[in-house]
């Protein structure tokens, strides 16, 4: 009889994960903290027209499973912070954070760590559960998702395939990206007769949902602004208002210390000298940016480097790259931190 059990992947896996642990020896104690936007299960996963922001949820399951064979650790914020003030070797860890928090954050993410029983950082952006950021980029993926063809600007553009539905997205949303995407998005949804409010609260988490989470022991709550802005564009006060209103908001609704922030924008040409300085004055512990790099011990907790996972690259090599911090040695020979 056949044990089926025993599969390619599988086996791919084990040796992957031996590998990796002859690597680690060589490499030493190090920090590897990933981010991520949304998830979604596989089978709607292909069908998204903006499919790379998500991950897919069964990848995500691998690669947690992964780790584990491999020996790497899965940590918090905080706990990675008091790695990099100690000087004891310690195993390869990495840290999962969810930048702005959707409903999935909440009914896929969460419960995904839970089950294999380690933490995962949420960076919430306030106006979110608050209601008065506008989702422009989840609510013109959702309409082009479910209609054959949408109007903009008084023009028909079809979306009846799945190439038209991501060509169509991809176009709008650089048309729309900057400050004015609001402005975009009303007038989209007036010309295509959507309930923005409706549309809204169909993907975004509420306080309901972070006050649950905030007693879970396995998720740490951080500040990403409150309405998403690139910080380095704003004045000084409106920075300051975007990282102390965020803070104040979280530790009002759900009576915790947030000692953590995460940068909307998170590239250094993103992230001013001016910023971090903001950030440290009102009180954060860490900030995170979205700079490739490692983590080691002595690093500086307010400028924290995090890979974005891009939900196309489903291939556990990738990952093991961003570890082994090849990734990072690229984009600094590239140019592209």
């Amino acid at each position: 009889m056949t044990d089926h059990s025993i599969t390619k992947p599988s086996i791919r896996r084990t040796i992957m994960a031996t590998a990796a642990r002859y690597v680690d020896a060589l490499l030493g104690s190090r920090g590897c903290f990933f981010t991520f936007h949304r998830a979604a299960p596989e089978k709607i996963w292909a069908t998204l027209p903006n499919r790379d922001f998500y991950l897919d949820l069964d990848f995500l399951d691998t690669l947690l499973t992964y780790l584990k064979a491999s020996g790497r650790e899965v940590v918090t914020i905080e706990e990675g912070r008091k790695r990099m003030r100690s000087n004891v070797p310690t195993r390869p860890y990495v840290n999962f954070s969810v930048d702005d928090c959707y409903r999935d954050t909440y009914e896929h993410v969460v419960p995904l760590f839970r089950r294999h029983g380690v933490p995962v950082t949420l960076f919430v952006t306030t106006g979110i559960p608050d209601g008065t950021m506008a989702m422009s980029g989840a609510g013109l993926e959702d309409t082009i998702l479910n209609r054959d063809e949408i109007i903009v600007d008084g023009h028909r553009i079809m979306t009846d395939t799945a190439e038209r539905k991501m060509t169509a997205y991809s176009a709008l949303e650089a048309r729309w990206d900057g400050p004015k995407s609001h402005v975009f998005y009303a007038r989209f949804c007036k010309e295509n007769g959507l309930d923005a409010e409706a549309l809204h609260w169909k993907h975004a988490i509420t306080w309901d949902m972070l006050e649950e989470l905030a007693h879970d022991p396995l998720v740490e709550i951080g500040s990403h602004t409150v309405s998403h802005p690139r910080v380095s564009a704003l004045g000084p006060e409106e920075a300051r208002r975007e990282l102390t209103d965020s803070r104040k908001r979280l530790q009002e609704k759900l009576g915790l210390p947030i000692k953590d922030f995460a940068f909307p924008y998170g590239r250094l040409k993103d992230c001013s000298p001016r910023d971090f300085e903001i950030a440290r004055l009102a009180g954060y512990e860490s900030v995170s940016t979205t700079t490739k790099g490692l983590i080691r011990s002595g690093n500086s907790s307010f400028v924290l480097p995090r890979i974005t996972l891009n939900g196309g690259h489903r291939t556990l090599l990738v990952p093991e790259l961003h570890m082994a911090g090849a990734t990072a040695l690229a984009a600094k020979v590239i140019g592209r931190v």
